[in-house]
């Protein structure tokens, strides 16, 4: 799922946050656990030299074999087990108040007594629980990751929401932009210098791409124009030529063949220049379209098509399709797609025409077999081989669908019927 910069950044910095944090505790661990023991082996230090002291001065001491209040004890070793290097280790016992055996830091040591005797002296004395220590600092570290997350979020998220604002204004210009919409440029000036140049580059690239857009739009239309009339002048020459009595019927077969050639090369020079002008966004006007009223007043200028190919066509008005439209747009969508129906109908074929709130659909007889629904709104895609298809006709109304962002044409297959929907959506 994609997401902002903001929470991306903010997730990465979260996942960090927390090895950087658990590496930091485990080495905190081990710093403040050595800490400990060494500030309690100086003082196990210190109590053996007192103790020693306190032995040349009472030899009543040498008799403390056990450990009582004095937590230490001193036992008689051999020549051989003497020592009198410090050892530390740790060891539990147990102890009575808390009925469970708690850790002791102990220091073993040898030392002569007076009477030249050799001595074993073990001094302990109680250091923290470790696994309460690890327990304690776990939630400790709990409560500060939750609280650094909080503040990460709060700040990060203020600091880039405010450092952002420009990228969220430049994005904002990039979308409401449209090729051919006169716009008024307004002078920004930016705190950061990339978002500044970000800017000015953009600025400039939609200068370059209307003028290139003037130019196409021009050209495209020039050379509509140009062709239209020569187009038209060689059409009326072959008509002269056919009706010629004198004309044999080979070279008259010939000619009707180059006359449809081009009225198919007139055909597509209008949807080619139709394509071109719905691109280009020349159709601006909106106002409230009623597509029933559309739909009729189309069936009317269908009539003869229709009635030659013995057609039934079905009007099913559920409610009334009306809505915002460019109705230039909406005359060619709607002409269009009943143009569809019609053309590729078999003869006694049916169409089926429903209208929805915010939805129509054109159901017509035909083919067997499904089209390629991947294909068919592409340019030039011909859905038989009929020589005076332009191909053209369904990718006008992709063309028309793809600048009203809320609606869609989908096309289905079922039960020998061929479904072009039309629909919008208002989310």
């Amino acid at each position: 799922m994609k997401s902002s910069l903001k929470y991306y950044t903010i997730k990465y910095l979260i996942v960090a946050l927390l090895l950087i944090i658990a590496v930091w505790a485990a080495l905190f661990y081990a710093f403040i656990l050595d800490e400990v023991y060494d500030n309690v082996d100086d003082g196990l230090k210190n109590r053996k030299i007192q103790l020693i002291k306190a032995v040349y001065q009472d030899e009543k001491l040498l008799n403390n074999t056990d450990f009582a209040f004095n937590e230490f004890k001193i036992v008689p070793v051999s020549e051989a087990e003497y020592n009198n290097r410090n050892k530390f280790y740790n060891r539990t016992y147990y102890m009575e108040y808390d009925d469970d055996d708690e850790p002791y830091r102990v220091l073993e040591t040898g030392f002569k007594d007076q009477f030249g005797g050799y001595r074993k002296l073990t001094v302990r004395t109680s250091t923290v629980e470790e696994d309460e220590l690890i327990y304690d600092l776990s939630i400790a570290l709990v409560v500060l990751y939750f609280f650094l997350v909080v503040s990460i979020l709060f700040v990060n998220g203020f600091l880039l929401s405010k450092a952002m604002r420009p990228f969220y204004k430049i994005l904002d210009k990039l979308k409401k932009y449209q090729f051919g919409v006169a716009t008024t440029a307004v002078p920004q000036e930016y705190k950061i210098k990339e978002f500044e140049e970000l800017n000015v580059e953009i600025d400039e690239m939609i200068e370059r791409n209307e003028l290139a857009f003037h130019q196409q739009k021009q050209f495209i239309e020039n050379a509509s124009h140009e062709l239209q009339t020569p187009l038209a002048i060689v059409i009326n020459k072959i008509d002269l030529m056919i009706q010629n009595e004198d004309l044999e019927e080979k070279s008259m077969n010939s000619f009707v063949e180059v006359k449809n050639d081009l009225r198919r090369m007139v055909a597509i020079n209008k949807s080619l220049l139709m394509l071109s002008k719905i691109e280009n966004s020349q159709f601006n006007k909106i106002q409230i379209v009623n597509f029933n009223d559309m739909i009729h007043d189309l069936l009317k200028e269908y009539e003869d098509f229709i009635e030659f190919k013995n057609i039934k066509v079905n009007v099913f008005e559920k409610e009334n399709f009306v809505t915002d439209f460019n109705p230039d747009l909406a005359n060619v969508l709607l002409s269009n797609l009943l143009k569809n129906a019609v053309k590729y109908n078999h003869q006694n074929g049916n169409i089926n025409i429903i209208i929805e709130k915010e939805r129509m659909i054109f159901q017509n007889s035909g083919s067997k077999t499904a089209l390629d629904s991947s294909k068919i709104f592409s340019r030039f895609y011909k859905q038989s081989s009929d020589h005076t298809s332009t191909g053209l006709g369904l990718s006008i109304i992709m063309s028309i669908i793809k600048q009203y962002p809320n609606w869609n044409i989908s096309y289905e297959f079922g039960d020998e019927m061929h479904y072009f929907i039309l629909s919008k959506d208002n989310k």
